[in-house]
C-alpha cells in the first residue's frame, strides 16, 4: 500500500535525486526565506492568540510549511535554518516588553506552545536528509 504523503512530497529517493539550484539562486532563496520566516513569526503571534486553539495549529502549520519549503527549495539544511533564524529573531523582539507595558507575545500556554512547537518543527526540518552532501551546499576546500 502506498503512503499518501508520497504523492504530495515524493519518496525519499526521489527527493534526494533532485538537482540542486545554482549558487546564486540558493543565496537569493536564503535571503527570501529569512524574510519569510520573520513574516510568518509576526503573523503567527497574532493568529495563535486570536483563534485559540485552532490559531495555534494554523500558526505552527505555517511555520512548518516555511521551514520544510526552504529545505526543499534550496536542497540544503541552511534552507530550513534561515527561516528558523528569521522566525526566532522576530519572536525575541516581540517577547520583549515595551515601555508602555504592552506585549505582542504575552506569557501564556498558547504562546509557549507556539515557541516550543515552532522551534521543534524548525529543528526537525533542519535535520532532515538533503540533496547536498555538504552542510551548506558548499564543498569543503582542501588545503
Amino acid at each position: 500500500m502506498n503512503n499518501p504523503l508520497h504523492l504530495l512530497l515524493g519518496t525519499r529517493s526521489q527527493r534526494l535525486a533532485e538537482p540542486l539550484p545554482s549558487r546564486g539562486a540558493r543565496i537569493t532563496g536564503y535571503l527570501a526565506l529569512l524574510v519569510l520566516g520573520a513574516l510568518v513569526a509576526l503573523c503567527g503571534c497574532f493568529v495563535q492568540a486570536l483563534w485559540s486553539p485552532v490559531g495555534l495549529l494554523l500558526a505552527l502549520a505555517a511555520a512548518a510549511a516555511v521551514f520544510y519549503g526552504g529545505l526543499r527549495l534550496t536542497g540544503t539544511k541552511l534552507g530550513a535554518g534561515m527561516p528558523l533564524i528569521g522566525w526566532f529573531l522576530v519572536l525575541m523582539v516581540l517577547m520583549a516588553p515595551r515601555p508602555e507595558g504592552d506585549f505582542v507575545l504575552a506569557a501564556g500556554v498558547n504562546a509557549y506552545a507556539y515557541l516550543l512547537g515552532g522551534a521543534v518543527i524548525g529543528v526537525i526540518c533542519a535535520t532532515l536528509p538533503t540533496r547536498s552532501p555538504f552542510p551548506f551546499g558548499i564543498p569543503r576546500q582542501r588545503d
